[in-house]
């Protein structure tokens, strides 16, 4: 698992609306494992496993594969960027460290001169400096509209633990995988669905969704801890296992679904929690809604310090969330 995740954390950044690249490394992986793999009109990747069973059952599999990041929006005239977050920055993580530019320019993301004196920042209250000392010199380099983001990376922890970015979501794409990996006979007709722009408002899986009109539907995701530093109570902990949700700030999921993750996670001795966020949402809320409307559940896997340079997984919950994924849908593991 931990070499799939590496492959899909690749140097260049592929921000909501960029995701091409990925989906081109994604796409490698998945062609052997599936029938059909397409791009649509969105840019969601669509991979197609036909099942045995004689009325299949339509399943979806969702997970994003875009980052959060930056576009520049102006070059000052001393050379310095100013640029608009691309889905939710806190600037406070990122501020004094490098960002990566979609060519491969590397610069610093700093407060500006000119920002207010206070302790958390704003996006707007930052500049990126490249080392350029004019706006034509700056202009050599990167131009208005080009994409950054903090540098991705994996740094092996103890145990089973790594942190690095964009594992939001990255580690669902690598579990997604592994699920396609050990599914080589599913009964049921099964749609592996890499959706775009999920950080901006979950554009990318309502027209996933509509076009294929699931019967059942499962999102895999990072979601919050309550073992974090500073954070608010929550049952969902590092190491623990999968995290299956009951709800969060964008949808409550079928009832009868998330039972039937939970007591089957129990029959078949795989970790599991209960995920309950009080805020945020997933590609899950947009699914759940499409067309006529499916049953929608989630896997997720905890992560600390979500959307910063720090993100971190404990590999054993998407381990746990690839098992419980692949005991629901009846595969036996190859």
């Amino acid at each position: 698992m931990l070499q799939t995740l590496k492959k899909f954390l690749p140097a260049r950044p592929f921000i909501s609306g960029d995701e091409n690249g990925i989906a081109a490394i994604i796409r490698e992986t998945m062609e052997p494992l599936c029938d059909s793999v397409k791009t649509d009109a969105t840019g969601n990747l669509i991979c197609f496993k036909k099942g045995s069973a004689p009325a299949p059952r339509r399943v979806m599999l969702t997970a994003h594969m875009d980052e959060i990041g930056f576009l520049v929006t102006y070059i000052e005239e001393n050379g310095y960027l100013r640029v608009a977050p691309i889905g939710g920055i806190n600037a406070t993580a990122v501020a004094y460290g490098e960002v990566v530019f979609a060519n491969g320019m590397r610069g610093v993301f700093v407060p500006a001169a000119d920002a207010p004196a206070k302790s958390r920042p704003k996006v707007e209250d930052c500049v990126v400096d490249i080392g350029a000392d004019s706006r034509r010199a700056a202009e050599r380099k990167v131009a208005v509209g080009d994409a950054l983001a903090l540098p991705a990376h994996c740094t092996k922890l103890a145990g089973k633990r790594v942190a690095g970015r964009p594992l939001d979501n990255r580690a669902g794409c690598t579990v997604l995988a592994e699920i396609a990996a050990k599914l080589s006979a599913p009964a049921d007709d099964i749609y592996y669905v890499f959706t775009v722009q999920e950080e901006v408002g979950c554009r990318g899986a309502a027209p996933a969704a509509f076009e294929i009109t699931p019967d059942v539907a499962l999102n895999f995701d990072v979601t919050a801890t309550g073992d974090e530093q500073g954070a608010k109570p929550m049952a969902v902990a590092l190491g623990k296992g999968v995290a299956v949700k009951v709800k969060d700030g964008s949808v409550i999921c079928h009832r009868e679904l998330t039972g039937e993750l939970l007591s089957l996670a129990k029959e078949k001795n795989i970790p599991a929690q209960c995920e309950i966020l009080l805020y945020g949402g997933t590609d899950t809320g947009a699914v759940q809604m499409s067309r006529g409307g499916c049953r929608a559940g989630a896997l997720s896997i905890p992560c600390r310090y979500i959307h910063s340079g720090v993100e971190t997984i404990d590999l054993g919950d998407a381990e746990a969330a690839v098992d419980l994924a692949v005991a629901f849908l009846g595969g036996e593991k190859q």
